[in-house]
């Protein structure tokens, strides 16, 4: 019956399907002929295949339909024999004369497709990067490592066949093997190998094989260059790594010059991207068992991050706003956290903010934080309470408790609306969004 339905649907789409186009003379109607279109996207097919029924679609529309797992034929909806599209060269051709025919409309002639990666090129260049490691070959790794980022940026579909084949494993065993050697002499091939690594994100290989003193040391490193884009592809390598073992964070927190290099990622921002990873991994940096835990914090706290988020999340976007939140939630666990929260101007007033303004996670993070200022603070006249109440915290906690939340967050907010209560009526609210009469420490 779906298949029934989508395909009435289709023909009626199919049958009003045309191009507008201005030539010299005025507006004029082109109708795409209806062999040109794909089955599937109703347009133009640019790199038209065929499947086994022999039914002709654009390569990435029935790519994407047996991604998501459909092993039928969406026309006839027979089972496809073989799931390898075979190119339709006639079709493709046809379709290019007419573009160049219809070029006064100001159709343009789509391009000859490139040949898409096979499995066997993939295991060649993965054979030649092995063996170029076996033979201390720094010029060729370097230009492997180079041609499979090219492949991998040259379309989707290559990055994805890329990441499936294991790719990254192969390059982040030839990283490990290269850092092991002298540093200097194999800065270029590193630095290469680590690029292609960033573009083949998301993986799950690289933590196999860069788990190493020396690979970390190289990652670190290539973090505190002065080239803004080799930094960029240090950070999210790193952060591939860090969330998935502990270990790896107490390595990366005692490897000299980390914290500050992550700190620099925040204070000088390279682009949103490397922002999130470094917020992802100072966060885990944080939160660590780690004995040495409580030494990152101070270091992070004496270079001044805790002004940093709150100048931060003034006006950051929801994904960046949440993992700044983690990263102060878990600062204010210590003494040397809550001390610099206290006596800075946007502390309660931001925090009170987010509560409703951005996601779940951010209120979670929110509440947890103004908890933790309020049963620690020191100095006995209740004045975080009360900037809460003049913030409107009071009312804010009070809707949260209504709409519902999580256990722990309502057990968090209802401590904090009794401890709030006690000064409601000596205290006005001012508006919680109004940061222009604060005085900022900068």
């Amino acid at each position: 019956m779906m298949i029934s339905t989508w395909r009435k649907r289709r023909a009626a789409r199919l049958a009003g399907k045309q191009l507008r186009l201005e030539s010299e003379t005025g507006d004029i109607e082109v109708t795409i002929p209806n062999h040109f279109r794909c089955p599937i996207s109703l347009e133009l097919m640019k790199d038209p295949v065929t499947m086994s029924s022999g039914i002709t679609y654009d390569r990435e529309s029935i790519e994407k339909w047996i991604e998501a797992g459909n092993a039928t034929c969406p026309m006839t909806n027979k089972v496809l024999r073989n799931l390898d599209p075979i190119p339709n060269h006639t079709i493709r051709k046809m379709i290019q004369d007419w573009c160049v025919a219809n070029s006064s409309y100001g159709i343009e002639r789509i391009p000859t497709p490139r040949i898409p990666l096979s499995s066997e090129a993939v295991l060649e260049i993965h054979s030649k990067i092995k063996t170029a490691c076996r033979k201390g070959d720094q010029a060729g790794c370097q230009n492997l490592a180079a041609k499979i980022k090219a492949l991998a940026k040259e379309s989707e579909r290559n990055k994805r066949f890329l990441v499936a084949t294991e790719t990254a494993g192969v390059l982040s065993s030839a990283f490990e093997e290269f850092s092991k050697a002298s540093f200097d002499g194999h800065v270029a091939v590193l630095e290469e190998i680590l690029s292609s690594l960033a573009v083949l994100l998301p993986h799950d290989k690289a933590s196999t094989y860069l788990g190493s003193d020396a690979s970390m040391d190289c990652v670190v490193w290539f973090l505190k260059s002065e080239d803004l884009s080799t930094r960029r592809n240090a950070v999210l390598v790193l952060k591939e790594l860090v969330p998935l073992d502990d270990r790896k964070v107490d390595m990366l927190s005692e490897t000299e010059g980390a914290v500050e290099a992550l700190f620099k990622l925040i204070k000088s921002p390279i682009c949103p991207t490397a922002t999130k990873a470094s917020l992802l991994i100072i966060y885990h940096m944080v939160m660590s068992s780690s004995p040495t835990n409580a030494e990152i914090i101070a270091t992070f706290v004496d270079l001044g991050l805790v002004s940093l988020l709150l100048e931060m999340l003034v006006d950051a976007e929801r994904s960046i706003c949440e993992k700044a939140l983690g990263v102060l939630d878990g600062i204010c666990d210590w003494d040397q956290g809550r001390e610099k929260a206290y006596n800075h101007a946007l502390t309660i007033p931001v925090l009170v903010k987010k509560i409703h303004l951005v996601s779940d996670l951010a209120m979670k993070f929110s509440v947890s934080i103004l908890f933790k200022l309020c049963m620690n603070e020191k100095r006995g006249n209740g004045g975080v309470l009360v900037e809460a109440i003049q913030r409107n915290g009071f009312e804010k906690l009070l809707v949260l408790l209504q709409v519902g939340c999580e256990e722990r967050t309502r057990e968090k907010a209802t401590q904090l609306l009794k401890l709030l209560n006690v000064h409601r009526s000596r205290v006005d609210c001012i508006d919680s969004v109004d940061f222009k009469n604060l005085k900022r420490p900068f």
